[in-house]
């Protein structure tokens, strides 16, 4: 109890078992990217201090030249057969899991651990490109299971699809809320992830239920996956996250999966998942987003303005949540935890603290929010206050745009200039000059992008899957250099 064991090894059962291992002696753990850049991996390891690591032979080659900066790492423990070449510190103890088979017949004492000890950690990427470690608790991660199991009633006859990377918060639902309730979990095999075809067959042979994943993977199993093949009767429950959907294709994947009900899941790493949203059976053509929805079960979520204020109904503010999902604060970062978790400015006398999730949202008359988009997205260009989710809400409305990413250039004369990076779904019908004539007569003319680049191939994504905005913004010049001497 009160150590952290890393894990760095490939996407499998044998990761899952580890989580479970770890928490039985009450032991924090921070799952690594498996395809992380060996620096990182081994910053993130060194960041949180690891007393233990579980890799593989191959996985501990890739550390080797940065394994002394892991001066906490006392031992390793080998999960496959693979050779390693890695010169390991003196201090470092070697442990292959075979010799570890005869711990199982040892008596093993109950973990001391409390609900409010912490359970693991997960880095996310944060804007500035240093990773960050959200300390999820024990009570944390319970509190969200209970709740995804009662709330679609996942009985011990499902089958959980686990789509998203075990670094990556959604796969806390696939996981746990498969053990919490007796069903069953099925690993999506990294070899068919990214291949739609074979992937829209999976789901159907492994008669999964339960499908969470973020929106881009439902996107392209849609334009890519053939799923008129299939009747998909046994799907029941789609639940995506991460990011907005856009709707011209969440109303087409609806009308794919007829016998599934839909929900919009949203919250940060921070809170796990704080507010839903269940979808009707069909979106009207007069739909142009869906909502983030209420706050889920023994949460409680709220907007302020930027006045202080709290936002009444069609209000816009800054989300705030208090609950027991809520992160227990950033690893070692205390200045950056208190920047985000304060008491509750509207009740003094509470000792529950609250997060600023840095979104901006609309309460609707209905009670459900919507989500306005980043306050870290909001740009000011020539005196206006521009939201980038809105120009990209616009551009995905053409029906030739495949993806969209807008960018924020910083420029000292005016503040920061408009570009945008979209992929088509036919390169050669669609130009920058259609683009801009489409922005222009459905957004301010402050809002239309002075450049947009129309991508040869996808955008770039990151681990989770979502669009790698900060790898755009560095590549740009890039981008555009290449596209204009191709076109």
């Amino acid at each position: 109890p009160g150590h952290v064991v890393g894990l760095f090894v490939p996407k499998s059962a044998g990761a899952i078992v580890s989580r479970l291992g770890v928490s039985r002696t009450g032991a924090a753990y921070v799952p690594v990217d498996p395809n992380a850049p060996a620096r990182r991996a081994a910053y993130i390891l060194a960041n949180c201090g690891v007393r233990a690591l579980i890799t593989t032979g191959r996985k501990l080659s890739q550390l080797a030249e940065a394994l002394p900066e892991i001066e906490s790492l006392e031992t390793v423990v080998l999960a496959d057969d693979s050779d390693f070449d890695a010169d390991v510190p003196e201090n470092v103890q070697i442990r292959h899991w075979r010799d570890l088979e005869g711990i199982a017949a040892a008596p093993v004492d109950r973990a001391v651990a409390i609900e409010d000890d912490p359970a693991y950690l997960l880095y996310t990427s944060g804007s500035t490109g240093t990773p960050n470690g959200v300390t999820i608790s024990h009570r944390n991660a319970m509190a969200f299971v209970e709740w995804g199991a009662e709330t679609f009633d996942v009985r011990p006859e499902d089958r959980l699809s686990n789509h998203a990377p075990l670094h990556f918060d959604l796969s806390v639902f696939d996981i746990y809320v498969a053990l919490r309730s007796g069903a069953c979990v099925v690993i999506v095999p990294d070899r068919i992830a990214p291949f739609p075809i074979q992937l829209a067959e999976w789901i159907e042979s492994r008669e999964i239920s339960v499908w969470y994943s973020v929106p881009s993977a439902l996107t392209r199993l849609l334009l890519h996956g053939q799923l008129e093949r299939f009747a998909y009767r046994k799907l029941r429950v789609i639940l995506y996250a991460g990011e907005p959907f856009p709707v011209k294709y969440l109303r087409d994947v609806m009308a794919r999966f007829l016998r599934a009900r839909f929900y919009n899941l949203y919250g940060p790493t921070e809170t796990n998942v704080c507010t839903y949203y269940v979808l009707p059976k069909e979106l009207g053509v007069e739909v142009s987003d869906v909502p983030i929805g209420k706050a889920c079960a023994n949460t409680f979520v709220f907007a302020v303005r930027d006045d202080g204020g709290l936002a009444g109904p069609s209000e816009e503010g800054e989300l705030y949540v208090r609950g027991p999902t809520v992160m227990l604060g950033y690893w070692r970062l205390p200045e950056k935890t208190a920047s985000v978790l304060t008491t509750n400015p509207f009740e003094s006398t509470s000792r529950h603290q609250v997060y600023h999730t840095g979104d901006i949202v609309r309460l609707g008359e209905d009670g459900c929010y919507a989500f306005i988009g980043r306050r870290d997205h909001m740009v000011k260009s020539r005196g206006y206050r521009i939201e980038l989710g809105e120009i990209e809400a616009a551009i995905y409305r053409h029906e030739s745009v495949r993806e969209a990413a807008v960018l924020a250039v910083p420029d000292e004369e005016i503040g920061c200039r408009i570009n945008a990076v979209v992929s088509a779904h036919d390169n050669g019908a669609l130009t920058p000059h259609d683009l801009q004539n489409f922005c222009m007569e459905r957004l301010p003319k402050y809002m239309v992008p002075e450049r947009i680049v129309v991508s040869r191939g996808p955008l770039p994504r990151t681990s989770t899957g979502k669009v790698d905005r900060v790898s755009l913004l560095e590549n740009l010049d890039e981008i555009i250099d290449e596209e204009e001497a191709t076109s």
